[in-house]
C-alpha cells in the first residue's frame, strides 16, 4: 500500500500542474486526451503493483 501511495502522490504532484497548464510558458501543454490516457495509465500501474504485492511471499 505504501508503494502505491508513493506512486500516486508523486505522479499526481507532477501530473496535476502539468494538466492545469502551469508549464505553458515553458512550451509544455498537455491535451485533455493525453491527460486522460496518462491518468488511466497511472491507475493501471497502481492496480498491477497491488496485484504483484499479493504474489510476494510473506516472511
Amino acid at each position: 500500500m505504501v508503494q502505491n501511495l508513493a506512486w500516486a502522490t508523486g505522479y499526481n504532484a507532477v501530473a496535476i500542474p502539468l494538466a492545469a497548464g502551469v508549464f505553458y510558458k515553458a512550451g509544455i501543454l498537455l491535451s485533455p486526451a493525453i491527460g486522460a490516457i496518462l491518468m488511466s495509465l497511472s491507475t493501471v500501474i497502481v492496480a498491477i503493483n497491488a496485484k504483484l504485492l499479493i504474489l510476494k511471499p510473506k516472511a
